[in-house]
């Protein structure tokens, strides 16, 4: 159907602007604040609040523009600040992103803020790596993903999103750094508030740290000061807060060191403290050449040089990314990195050279009028109300009138943390202690079945890169296989000992299930064939078991083995007899207060209903598909508490028939095991009640269950091992964190073909 888009007019009322405010002493923080001021100067009528993040327990005095204060460190108070955006009436948000303000490794709690929002977010980057490492790419992709539209400051941060993370051009517009409004002046009206009349002054200003260079600069003042002996070179700036937590006043006392060292001690003049915009104004206003000797290339962009340019200062600078950009066309000089001759060179050669020198001033300042922040405020309300319309356009017409029962909850990010600390070059292991692996409880093919099959699923949704963990699972495998029993051991220590010569049904049969998974969504030929092989040689030992979750478990193997080699005549013959054997179970035990397979209601129930509708729909029988959601329908009204929410059955005691039920402990893989019954239940039937079901179940780890408490930890990615009467098991092990990546995977895939699915059947 057709999309209607609304040519209603866009209003604006209310903007959240998101990063570190004043009076916290860092660049971001000065941004921010100069960006959430000069909008609101600029539209008064819309209001404009700030989120600000908390590095100190204690805060800051934050101006009442300020309205809620996000804890660095806590992912909850992130969660909060999403319920208070959304409550609050707050039409978009303008999100600064770096990494090092937000919580998390390399910033990722900031995710958990932007994925409970409901308004369109903007966010300007404020760093794009050229070079990132794993986790800095999956935050900068994830961040942009959330995001509506994306500001950077120069056009080379353009080209990296698009080459480097992936992210459409059309998302992206290009908005320089803002900068104060003021006046060319001549250097020398302002020289006298600070003591250095008739002085050339060189200038640098920013918090100091080891990465800003000024050691090159002191280093040419010798030479600078033989041609110009009235020369000074004033640092502006304290040392950097996070500095001095780390290294004290280390940097600052090595440059005055270095000027005594070199002679010019009374020549170079540290002006050690945070300034007031005011007097950063007048400090740049009172330089006659302003100089960035900064020494790494790699920063997408420079408030400090910004504020020089704009000012109409002749600027020198090392060649980073954004200093090349900014002083093309004669706006500038750039010199090597840590080059103290080319610098006095340099030097020298502007004030030689008086003509030049005003020439270059000028073409700067006329570039930078475009860069004052009546200008760029203009330019950021443009994207926020592209960010608007799109969100408006492009969401589905019908999104705003969907029932909650229509519209299940949003899935959280993948976090795969916990699943690599929990694997070692041998494989998945068995148990946590808390967060870290329990060394003292080894390995199970049980669990790295199940690893195998969730890093499958992985491939499958674009994690490539964790196909190296695939392997170790499937070497697990492998290796537990016994040739004289064709069965899989089971339990290994942590010295590699194997415990025993045949493993558990359960296991054999979860095996045969994670081996059934690979043989269907992987396309890596050699990876296959040794899943095959295996497949193959393990698939008759099945017969020979009694357990009926193993035979399900194999059966939905079977299935997904049928649906790349449905000529397998073997495979068939087990399906058939395992399928049969389950049919019997539920008409021996089956009555109209009781539907269900066995006289007990244990672990991992979903599975049989599941087994059930995968064969039936297989083979096309009727009757089993019938079997199959009589029961799991049975079940799902069983499960589900009197304020609708998910309570699986409890471990502590299970669930005989005309017995009491255990209501705890409740275990992750019961969830996950609803999961998949009622996802294959939708596939078959298009009902969107399997659907909601299998988001019902999935919320049970999020929190919506008896004690409203999440048993996912979105800090770790690790899932808790299950739900007690009175609080959660804290362990992180194997079987809970596999249950819960296999059912976020397994949803997310199925909403990849839910839309298509809709069309078909209407």
């Amino acid at each position: 159907m057709e999309q209607q888009l609304s040519n209603a007019p866009i209003n604006i009322n209310r903007v959240a602007f998101i990063g570190n405010y004043l009076p916290r002493q860092c660049g971001i923080a000065t941004f921010t604040t100069d960006l959430c001021e000069a909008f609101a100067t600029q539209y008064p009528k819309t209001t404009c609040i700030a989120l600000p993040v908390n590095d100190l327990e204690s805060g800051y005095a934050y101006p009442s523009r300020v309205r809620f204060e996000l804890i660095e460190k806590d992912i909850n108070s992130y969660r909060r600040a999403a319920d208070f955006l959304n409550i609050n009436g707050v039409d978009l948000v303008c999100l600064q992103f770096e990494y090092g303000i937000y919580g998390g490794k390399t910033g990722s709690h900031i995710l958990a803020l932007l994925q409970g929002l409901r308004m369109p977010i903007v966010t300007t980057m404020h760093t794009i790596l050229k070079n990132p490492d794993h986790n800095q790419k999956r935050v900068m992709e994830e961040v942009a993903a959330f995001s509506d539209r994306i500001i950077v400051m120069s056009e080379r941060g353009s080209d990296f999103l698009q080459n480097i993370y992936n992210v459409a051009p059309e998302k992206i517009d290009v908005i320089p750094h803002g900068i104060p409004d003021v006046p060319f002046v001549d250097p020398s009206f302002n020289k006298d508030m600070f003591g250095v009349e008739g002085k050339t002054v060189l200038l640098s200003f920013g918090l100091l740290s080891a990465s800003k260079g000024y050691e090159t600069v002191i280093s040419a003042m010798p030479e600078i000061v033989s041609k110009y002996p009235d020369s000074v070179y004033i640092i502006v700036g304290a040392t950097h807060p996070h500095v001095i937590k780390t290294e004290g006043e280390t940097y600052r006392i090595s440059l005055q060191w270095l000027a005594q060292q070199k002679g010019v001690e009374s020549n170079v003049i540290f002006y050690n403290r945070f300034v007031s915009l005011e007097e950063l104004v007048e400090f740049i206003s009172a330089a006659d050449i302003y100089i960035t000797p900064y020494l790494n290339e790699a920063q997408i962009t420079s408030g400090t040089l910004a504020y020089a340019l704009g000012a109409g200062k002749a600027v020198i600078s090392t060649p980073y990314w954004y200093a090349h950009e900014m002083l093309a066309d004669g706006r500038g000089v750039l010199v090597p990195f840590k080059d103290p001759e080319e610098m006095a060179k340099q030097v020298i050669n502007l004030l030689d050279n008086e003509a030049e020198r005003h020439a270059m001033r000028k073409r700067a300042y006329l570039f930078g009028r475009a860069m004052i922040w009546s200008e760029v405020s203009r330019r950021y309300m443009e994207s926020f109300e592209r960010a608007r319309t799109e969100r408006r356009h492009y969401v589905p017409a019908d999104f705003i009138a969907k029932s909650l029962d229509k519209y299940p909850g949003e899935l959280p990010p993948l976090k795969l943390d916990h699943l690599d600390r929990m694997t070692d070059y041998t494989g998945m292991f068995q148990h946590a202690l808390f967060t870290a692996p329990n060394y003292a409880h080894g390995y199970t093919t049980d669990d790295n079945a199940r690893a195998l099959l969730v890093s499958v699923l992985l491939d499958e949704l674009g994690s490539h890169e964790d196909m190296g963990l695939a392997f170790r699972y499937l070497s697990f495998l492998g290796y537990a296989f016994n040739n004289k029993t064709k069965r899989f051991r089971n339990f290994m220590d942590y010295q590699r000992n194997w415990l025993e010569e045949s493993g558990s049904d359960d296991s054999h049969g979860r095996a045969l299930l994670a081996l059934g998974t690979v043989l269907n969504h992987s396309d890596k030929p050699s990876f296959n064939s040794m899943a095959g092989w295996l497949f193959e040689q393990t698939l008759p030992a099945i017969l020979l078991t009694t357990s009926p979750r193993a035979w399900a478990f194999s059966l939905i193997g079977i299935d997904e083995y049928s649906q790349k080699y449905a000529g397998d005549r073997r495979a068939n013959t087990v399906r058939d007899e395992l399928a049969g054997r389950l049919m019997e179970l539920y008409k021996n035990n089956r009555s109209d207060k009781w539907r269900w397979f066995e006289e007990t209601l244990t672990y991992c129930n979903a599975a049989l209903p599941h087994a059930l509708l995968t064969c039936g729909k297989s083979i096309a029988d009727k009757a089993m598909i019938d079997a199959g959601l009589e029961s799991l329908n049975w079940l799902a009204n069983l499960q589900r508490s009197d304020t609708g929410h998910f309570v699986p059955i409890g471990s502590n005691g299970f669930y005989p028939k005309d017995g009491e039920r255990a209501r705890f402990d409740q275990q992750p893989v019961e969830a996950q095991s609803m999961i998949s019954a009622c996802l294959e239940a939708y596939r078959i039937t298009g009902e969107k009640i399997w659907n909601n079901e299998s988001h019902r179940a999935f919320e049970w780890f999020l929190g919506r269950n008896d004690l409203n408490l999440s048993v996912y930890d979105p800090t770790t990615g690790g899932c808790r091992d299950g739900l007690h009467s009175d609080r959660l098991n804290q362990n992180q092990g194997a079987e809970s964190t596999l249950a819960f990546l296999q059912s976020l995977l397994e949803l997310r895939l199925a909403e990849q073909t839910h839309l298509s699915m809709e069309v078909s059947l209407k």
